[in-house]
Formats: structure tokens, C-alpha cells, sequence
């Protein structure tokens, strides 16, 4: 079990860093996608997502060592951190006071931390620890998850359902996964979504769809919650040697994008009338092609094997990264920016950047490029809200 502290006396020091040689360890998007973390080799920075795209207005930056891990949560001032030297040891910390409200220490190095209006999820390789955010106690301990070294798992930021999506116990040649309720602690189902590892897994924003995809890369999933039946399977693509990185819902749940190791982002479509309307589009312009070669298309195109006939991306993006390495470690969202929806895809590694891109919701196609953002760099702004009353509950006086 994890051994946890608490107080404001363990306040972060901080100290200045150059910033010539700063490189970007990690980021993630906030629970509503307004907002994003960066862990930095010399700390880490908090920026909005909600202005024009045009820039990043920067919320907050701390200067120390370097952050192998930083989730906000929502809008607070509340930020869950993990310090490369550090691997073990979760910090959770009151971004605008600079002050440290608890830790935990766990048997093996921290690999990903989850959040939810109620609960703080970390994962191991080998178990997941459930805490509650009104003490920071670890409330249960997932253990039929063990050789979870990508520390994969998916938390939804429902207030009505919170629901944990992780690997299953020796799912390393079976792709399965298992649906846990955080709320309740059982186990909801267990969904055998792939024939390999899995790579990635998404809730959308009511917890009722969960999207998976495996180390193979080609083949996306959607499966209902709780009852775990398939609804939908995209293509991806028949590259091989793709490294998915992330997969991320819609608010409406009717988009789902997914971005990996290639330098092409994807947008799918849930939505059944858009859906028609494409096909429609498709069969308007097949009919315009009077070729033998379209001819023969159409002809044959009822005998090709379920691989094939499975629904294309509705929408895509280039990434224009200028490395050789290409991206790096990235995530997607699905988010809107003003009235305008937007596909975002931040970079770590040596690109250390944020993506933006204008969707058009009807004709999907190709997404113009609203903005391509240094995330070593930005803006001062304020924009951030007292941390959550049961959280600072658990610091002394000082800190809440």
C-alpha cells in the first residue's frame, strides 16, 4: 500500500533554470479539455486551450527539477505531479499558493495519474490505486492488472459515473479489457477488444462508449458500457509498425480522434445521420466517375472481406513537426475553441508542441491548421480557481 504525508510545511522549492536546452517529458489535457499540463526537464507549465489558437496564454510555470508527470485537475488550482528523480513518489500540490498538500510513495515507479471529481487514480505496472479526493486514502487496490508496463488506462470524468478502464491480468497476447466502477468498486465487465495489446483506451464524456485500439494500430474499436458490445470499428490505416498513442471522444460523443507515432491525425464519425450524409457524398461522386476502373470498384466491392470495408476516417490532419523522430509521445482532443471545433495534438519529446486544427462538423475532409504553438513558452494569464474544499481539507490551515 502506498505510505502517504501530508502539510504545508513540505512546500516545492523553486529555482530558476535556463531555458536553452528545456525539453517537454510529458503532457495531457484536463478532464474538460480547457487547459494543458506540460512536465518539463526543468519543471513544468499549465496553459489554456480555450483562447484563439493563435497563442498559449500560460496559467502558471513552476522552475525546479524536471516533471516526469503533471495532471490538473478540471479548472482548480489542485495539480498531481510525479518528479523524474522521483518515480515513486506522487505530489499533490496547490499550484497557486506553490504549497504541497499531501504525498504517497508506492513499491514501484508511478506511470500514469487519473483524475476525476472524485477520485485519484494511479497506475502501476502491476496493480492501480484507488484514492478518494476528499482524504487522499486509498480506498481499493486493482490487482488482475499486472504487466501494465505502458501504465495504460482510462478514468471518465462523469460526475455520475465514474467509471476505470485498464488491461486485464496476462492480456498481453488477448487484448482484453476490463471496466471497473470506481464508485462502487466492482467490476462492471470484462471486453475482449483485440487480438494483441492493447495501446490505448477512452471513455467518452458519459462513460457509456469505450474506445480501444491495440499495438497492431490499424483497427479502432467502440464497445457500450456496461454491456460491453461492439458499435463501432474504424481503419486506420494498414501501416505497419504504428504506435498509437491516444484516443480522445467528442463532447457529444459523436467524433472520436486518435493520434500516434505517424505524422497523420484521424477523426471518425459516430454520428449515424452523418454517416448517411457522407455515403451520400461517396455515391455522388462515384456516380460522376464513369471510368471502368470505378465501374469495376463498385462491382467487386460487396465481396471484399469485413478488413476492408470497415468505415475510413471522416476527417484528417497533417502534423508538420520539422524531427526526424516525428512527434513524439502525443494526445488528442476534440475540443471547442470559441463556437469553432477543434482538433488538438500536443508533442512531447524534442518537437514540444501544441497542434490545432479547424474540423468542419458536416463535410469532415481535411482539417486547416489554426495554430502550431512552442510548449516551452507563452503567455501570462490568470485563470484558475480555488482548489477543491475536500482536497484542501486534507493540508493544514495554511493551505486551505
Amino acid at each position: 500500500e502506498p505510505h502517504s504525508s501530508s502539510g504545508a510545511s513540505a512546500g516545492i522549492s523553486a529555482a530558476p533554470v535556463e531555458s536553452a536546452s528545456v525539453s517537454v517529458l510529458h503532457v495531457s489535457f484536463n478532464q474538460d479539455c480547457s487547459s494543458l499540463a506540460v512536465g518539463l526537464s526543468n519543471g513544468y507549465a499549465l496553459y489554456s486551450v480555450s483562447s484563439s489558437g493563435d497563442k498559449l496564454d500560460e496559467l502558471h510555470r513552476w522552475c525546479g527539477e524536471a516533471v516526469s508527470i503533471v495532471e490538473r485537475h478540471y479548472s482548480s488550482s489542485l495539480v498531481a505531479a510525479v518528479m523524474l528523480a522521483q518515480p515513486r513518489r506522487l505530489r499533490v500540490m496547490h499550484f497557486k499558493k506553490g504549497t504541497e498538500i499531501c504525498s504517497c510513495n508506492y513499491q514501484e515507479p508511478v506511470l500514469t495519474v487519473r483524475l476525476s471529481r472524485q477520485r485519484l487514480v494511479v497506475c502501476l505496472a502491476d496493480s492501480l490505486h484507488l484514492h478518494s479526493l476528499q482524504d487522499m486514502k486509498v480506498v481499493h487496490t486493482v490487482r488482475d492488472s499486472t504487466g501494465n508496463r505502458q501504465g495504460l488506462c482510462a478514468l471518465c470524468s462523469d460526475q455520475d459515473a465514474c467509471m476505470l478502464a485498464y488491461p486485464a491480468n496476462g492480456s498481453g497476447g488477448t487484448g482484453e479489457a476490463r471496466v471497473f466502477d470506481a464508485m462502487a468498486l466492482r467490476q462492471l465487465c470484462s471486453i475482449p477488444a483485440h487480438n494483441s495489446p492493447l495501446a490505448a483506451l477512452a471513455f467518452d464524456s458519459t462513460a457509456t462508449r469505450l474506445a480501444t485500439a491495440s499495438e497492431k494500430g490499424t483497427v479502432i474499436r467502440v464497445y457500450s458500457v456496461p454491456d460491453g458490445e461492439r458499435v463501432a470499428e474504424f481503419r486506420r490505416g494498414v501501416k505497419r509498425c504504428v504506435q498509437l498513442h491516444s484516443l480522445a471522444f467528442s463532447r457529444d460523443s459523436s467524433l472520436l480522434a486518435c493520434c500516434s507515432n505517424t505524422e497523420t491525425l484521424h477523426v471518425f464519425c459516430l454520428d449515424p445521420q452523418q454517416q448517411h450524409l457522407e455515403k451520400q457524398q461517396q455515391q455522388q461522386q462515384a456516380n460522376q466517375q464513369q471510368s471502368w476502373a470505378s465501374w469495376a470498384y463498385r462491382a467487386t466491392s460487396a465481396y471484399l472481406p469485413a478488413a476492408l470495408s470497415q468505415d475510413r476516417d471522416f476527417a484528417t490532419a497533417r502534423l508538420s513537426t520539422g524531427s526526424r523522430s516525428g512527434p513524439g509521445r502525443s494526445v488528442c482532443a476534440l475540443a471547442y475553441i470559441g463556437r469553432q471545433l477543434r482538433l488538438l495534438c500536443a508533442m512531447s519529446g524534442d518537437v514540444g508542441q501544441l497542434a490545432i486544427y479547424d474540423v468542419d462538423e458536416r463535410l469532415g475532409g481535411d482539417c486547416q491548421l489554426a495554430g502550431l504553438l512552442d510548449l516551452r513558452g507563452g503567455r501570462a494569464a490568470e485563470d484558475a480557481t480555488a482548489v477543491p474544499a475536500a482536497v484542501a481539507a486534507t493540508a493544514v490551515s495554511e493551505t486551505a
